[in-house]
Parts: C-alpha cells; structure tokens; sequence
C-alpha cells in the first residue's frame, strides 16, 4: 500500500516511509568509502591522505544541494499540504534550476580555488600535486553532484523515496564498478577513482532530470517558468535550507581543520586514520541524515496542514526511535572498529593501531549525535531556518572547532578524537534546549 503525506503515521509506517532514504543516504555513503578502499590498497598510503586531505573542500562546493534540496523541499511539501499543487511545481522546478546554475558557478570557482586552497592548508609537494590532480577531476562532475544531494531530499517530497533510492543504487554500483576497473585493473591510481566518482554523480544528477522532465506519477514535474522570478520563494529556500548548507560546510571546514592539527601532530598517518573515521562516520550517521531527510517532508505537511496532534506524535516516535539507533551504533562502532580499520590500514601497523584508537573514542558520539542532527532538520521542516541552522551552526563549527584547538594542548592526538564526542554532547543539550523553548510556537506538545 503506498504511504502518502497526508496519512496517520504509525511507528511501522514511519519506518516503511523513511528506510529508502535511509538505504539511499548509507548506500551514498558507502560508494564513497569504496573510492577510499580502493586508492588505499592499491594507489598507496600517500595517495589515500591526498583525497581525504582535499575531500572536504570539494564537499563544501557540492553541499548546497543539501540547501536547495532541505530548504524546497520544506517549502513545496508545507505548500502541498496547503493543496497547492501548481505552486509546488512551480516553486520545485524554480528550484532545480537555480540549483544548475550555482552547480556551474561553483565548478568554474573550485577549478581557480583549488591549489591556492590546498597550499593554505599546508599541503607541500607530492601531497599538494596529488590533492590537486584529484579535486580537478571531481570539478568537472560538481554541477550534477549538486543536483543529486538535491533529488536525494526532493525524491521523499515527491511522495517517491524508493525510486530516489534506486537511482542511488544505480550511481553508487558505477562508481564501485568504475572504481575497480579504474584503479584495480587499468592502475590509473586516484586518477581513475577520480574520473570513477565523477560519473556516477553524472548518473545521480541526469537520471532525476529525465525523470522529472516528463510526465510521471509522483507530486511533482519540471514546468517552465513563466512571468517574474518567484526570488522571494527562493530565499526562502535558501534560507530554510541555510542549516543544512551550514551543517555540510562547517563540518567540511572542521574536517580540514583537523587535517591540519592532524599534520601537526601525527603527521601523513594522522590525516589517513582520520579518513577512515570520516568514512565509516558517514556510513553510521548516513542513518541518522536518511531518516531527518526521510521524515521531514511528513513534518512539514502536517505543520502546513494544521495537525498539531499529528506533529507531537511524531516528534515523540523520532526520538525513541533515533534513541534506539543510536545505542546499536555505539556498541556496533566498539565492536567493529578493529575489523573496519584494518579493512583500509591493515598494511601498516603503526596507521592500524592509530586508527583504531581514534575509532574508540570516535564511537561515543553516535551516543548524542542523532539528537542533533534530527533536531535541526525539524525545525527546517517547520520553515524555522534560524533555529536549525543556529543548531548546525554551533554543532558543526563552534563546538568542534574550540575543541580541536584546546584539547591537543592537554592530551595530544587523543584530544583531538575526544573533541568530537564533546562537540555532540553540547549540541545535542542546545538541541534539546530549543525544541522545550519553542513547543507551544509550533504546537508540538
């Protein structure tokens, strides 16, 4: 039975309704370490810190389809729930077109940037030629990397999660495939992991476009745009969708700003272990990101529709159930962590053991994380872009940043794995913080 906005959710249904965006943000995921595995294991250690070493600049260019596609789609499914479906239309296809045009903007500003950007962060030598090698090849694809973390949030608003999922199955399958062709048989080193990652965001980004172009049977369609620019409709979205966009880049910024206490503390191998926590970290807290991005265009319908008591329970069953999550991920992280470091580190005893130290302590912010994460989504859902990005805002940035800087001082590298737990601790009582103070504006309890 297909499950709409509209209807009651139990806790089965809300699962049913949100497991493809969780499937679909693990599998994303997931392809993403598979470029890791395979420039580690045969590219080599030096390689490998060259694409995590450059990986978060080219996420802060690509995140902005996180804005585009959080901030509309809280936008066009409140509208929806009001019962206006042209609008929706009109608004999603604005949407998507602007989307293009930063996706090309933000390619032409990555190609400049790029080197300038490396040599800031301390890169020198082979690091530095390497990183660039690699980011260039990945530009060429960041329009269409835009669009595909757009359609990923904007499937669910079109009442298709599991179609959003396929054409991530579908993207992640020929990077993985590229990949081993790529670099395990052609030995085209990162190059080739490069140029693999590139067309499958190619896939993600086209395949929606097709879709959508054309009739089909989901909520929405591209139309052309007639008459003015509805520009007050796209601040909004940008707005709205300003956490995600804050959430994404601030947690790029800190990634290079633990690059480079990383360098200054443990040298190339630091910055390696942290590639293996950053992969594995986003595969765990893919779940967590799946279900905000699943459940936020229901949120956003019964708010824009009036169901009060429909939003209270479903801000009641998210968090037992973002709860529950959170504790087999703790305990799944403890478990795993000598197995998933030795997958990417097990040729080198020293980046081994260091890595699964990092692993330990890296593990105990799945406790917290959830919480935030969530809770900044709901509030972009109920178009309360200022609280969820203050939320994004002092998680991703303020917390981790104060602590990456003062604990080194005191307990060297593992100062700055345990910064992370601190930082979701905080955020997760600044998360709690607001959604108390702001119950009766919204009517959730």
């Amino acid at each position: 039975m297909k499950i709409r906005l509209s209807d009651h959710f139990t806790y089965g249904r809300l699962l049913r309704f949100t497991f493809p965006s969780v499937i679909m943000l693990v599998f994303t995921s997931i392809y993403g370490v598979v470029d890791g595995f395979f420039v580690s294991n045969f590219a080599g250690k030096t390689p490998f810190a060259a694409v995590n070493f450059i990986m978060p600049y080219l996420m802060i260019l690509g995140c902005a389809g996180f804005m585009f596609g959080t901030g509309g789609g809280a936008l066009i499914a409140k509208t929806l729930g009001e019962g206006e479906q042209e609008k929706a239309n009109k608004l999603f296809s604005l949407i998507v077109y602007a989307s293009i045009l930063c996706g090309g903007a933000l390619m032409l500003i990555g190609f400049v940037s790029i080197r300038p950007v490396a040599d800031l962060m301390g890169a020198e030598g082979i690091l530095l030629e390497n990183s660039v090698r690699y980011g260039r090849i990945v530009l060429l694809a960041i329009p269409f990397y835009v669009l595909q973390f757009e359609f990923q949030c904007l499937f669910v608003t079109a009442e298709k999660p599991k179609l959003g999922l396929y054409v991530t199955v579908a993207s992640g399958l020929v990077n993985m495939v590229l990949d081993a062709l790529f670099v395990a048989v052609f030995h085209w080193g990162m190059e080739g992991a490069a140029a693999a990652t590139a067309f499958s965001q190619l896939v993600g980004g086209v395949v929606p476009l097709i879709y959508f172009g054309r009739d089909n049977k989901s909520l929405l369609r591209l139309v052309g745009l007639r008459g003015p620019l509805d520009t007050r409709a796209l601040i909004r979205t940008c707005t709205n969708g300003s956490s995600e966009l804050m959430s994404n880049l601030s947690m790029s910024l800190v990634s290079m700003l633990y690059n480079v206490q990383l360098m200054r503390y443990a040298g190339e191998d630091g910055i390696a272990a942290y590639g293996v926590l950053m992969y594995v970290s986003l595969i765990f807290q893919a779940m967590f990101i799946g279900y905000s991005v699943g459940s936020a265009p229901v949120i956003s319908y019964h708010y824009g529709a009036g169901r009060r008591e429909e939003l209270s329970g479903l801000l009641k069953k998210s968090h037992l159930l973002v709860g529950a999550a959170a504790l087999l991920m703790f305990a799944a992280g403890e478990l795993l962590a000598a197995p998933l470091s030795y997958l990417f580190a097990g040729y080198d005893t020293g980046l081994m053991e260091l890595t699964v130290r990092g692993f330990r302590f890296f593990s105990c912010s799945f406790l917290c994380s959830g919480f935030a994460i969530f809770g900044s989504s709901f509030f972009t859902a109920l178009g309360d872009g200022l609280t969820s990005a203050l939320i994004s805002f002092l998680r991703t940035l303020v917390f981790q940043c104060a602590a990456v800087l003062c604990f080194p001082l005191f307990w060297g590298v593992d100062g700055i794995w345990l910064s992370i737990l601190a930082a979701e601790v905080l955020a997760a009582g600044v998360t709690f913080f607001f959604l108390t103070g702001k119950r009766k504006r919204y009517g959730y309890f």
